[in-house]
């Protein structure tokens, strides 16, 4: 019996999730620059050929992965999306950010690799800033209802605090006590 489409887009979909993840695998252990397409097909168990029907190139899988973990990032900002953050669904965004960096510390070496590269950086540079202004201006807004004097300041300041945490843990998991931090970071919002 032939495939339906659905199926053929289902098969579609394993299939690029298998890439992503020997890419991310790929990269954490040898770096961006040394990851090559190729490396990622033979690990995959495909050819060259068949990746490159999936992703143009290395660039756009990495742009694809980076992408999906902020899309998951950006899923538990604002729950019920109405674009006004309260102190509740701020700790809420907090928890559920740190559950993901418990989870799946292998994209957060990416994301930090990512960051710190420049020339790896300008890949995603405009399409991220994009996709991150909105979230931005919902924290700020929520500074600016809670009172604050300097709410960009502040909103530069959790958002720079919340890098930083993330970046120690991905340094050093087993000893940053995350729980803890995560507790007293909640004073601050």
């Amino acid at each position: 019996m032939p495939r339906t489409e659905k199926q053929f887009e289902e098969i579609r979909e394993i299939r690029k999730e298998q890439i992503k993840d020997v890419a991310l695998a790929i990269i954490c252990e040898e770096g961006v620059q040394r990851t090559s397409i190729s490396k990622i097909a033979e690990r995959a168990g495909i050819s060259k050929g068949l990746l490159y029907n999936y992703y143009e190139s290395k660039e756009e899988l990495i742009k694809e992965i980076m992408f999906d973990g902020i899309d998951r990032i950006t899923e538990v900002f604002d729950p019920n999306h109405d674009g006004v953050l309260t102190r509740d669904e701020a700790i809420y965004f907090i928890n559920g950010l740190f559950d993901m960096l418990r989870s799946n510390l292998r994209y957060w070496r990416l994301y930090f690799t990512v960051m710190l590269q420049p020339s790896v950086m300008e890949i995603i540079r405009d399409k991220l800033l994009e996709k991150l202004d909105p979230y931005t201006k919902t924290i700020m807004s929520y500074y600016i209802s809670n009172g604050s004097d300097n709410p960009i300041a502040d909103t530069r300041l959790v958002l720079a605090a919340l890098d930083g945490l993330c970046f120690n843990y991905v340094l050093d998991p087993r000893h940053f006590p995350l729980e803890d931090i995560k507790k007293r970071f909640y004073k601050f919002i």
